[in-house]
């Protein structure tokens, strides 16, 4: 009897794992705002591949060999939207991954996910707890280097504030009182989300319109001395 191998395309790859995006708001708030932020980081970039909680296949033939990292940057891979990435149909594994860890993830996030991002080349794996009862510090970062893992340097400064530089990024890892930030490695500046993006313009208008009212205020001075 000869056996007739499976086809690739009787090979059934889902969308979905059928677990929820995350398991709080403490860890779906920073997922979603990583993802956006990166996104408009690197909003001119066609060559750049940002997503969130999608389905990672890495062995092709094999549905159950798979991964859903919670934010994911490839760097060399085309930006168009997917419903999973396949590892044998894009040039590259991730080159930066961040879980956010929480009381059902921070098991596998250390162990079984570790492992298997070092072993697909993943450059750069970093760990955030938003909570802090998991990870001490609530940030860390590890380096590729000889198929392992090694840390990344994650400083506190003189206000609290962790922080970590991804060089494959450019970007730094910032956590204090605010929460997490991407920033800017050159000059700081913060990668906000969306409402902070829309109070910073709010603030800007009110601003502006306490001018215009300041300088009204002064024209009408000077004309009544007149």
């Amino acid at each position: 009897m000869t056996l007739i191998p499976e086809l690739e395309t009787d090979v059934v790859y889902p969308d979905s794992d059928g677990r929820p995006m995350a398991e709080s708001d403490f860890q779906r708030e920073p997922l979603i705002y990583a993802v956006n932020a990166l996104r408009r980081w690197f909003h001119a970039r066609e060559d750049i591949y940002v997503s969130g909680n999608i389905l990672l296949y890495y062995e092709q033939g094999n549905p159950r060999a798979a991964v859903a990292p919670d934010v994911l940057v490839v760097l060399g891979a085309p930006s168009h939207n997917r419903r999973s990435y396949k590892l044998w149909e894009e040039p590259k594994a991730p080159d930066f991954v961040i879980e956010i860890t929480s009381r059902a993830t921070v098991s596998e996030d250390q162990g079984n996910k570790r492992g298997l991002y070092a072993y697909l080349g993943v450059s750069e794996y970093w760990q955030y707890d938003p909570t802090g009862d998991y990870l001490k510090p609530a940030l860390a970062g590890f380096r590729l280097i000889d198929r392992n893992y090694w840390p990344i340097p994650v400083r506190s400064d003189a206000e609290g504030t962790l922080v970590g530089v991804s060089e494959v990024l450019g970007l730094m890892l910032r956590l204090d009182g605010n929460g997490f930030h991407f920033a800017d490695a050159e000059t700081g500046q913060l990668l906000l989300s969306y409402d902070e993006l829309e109070e910073a313009r709010l603030e800007a208008e009110r601003a502006l319109r306490e001018a215009e009212q300041r300088i009204a205020a002064l024209e009408a001075q000077s004309r009544e001395r007149e």
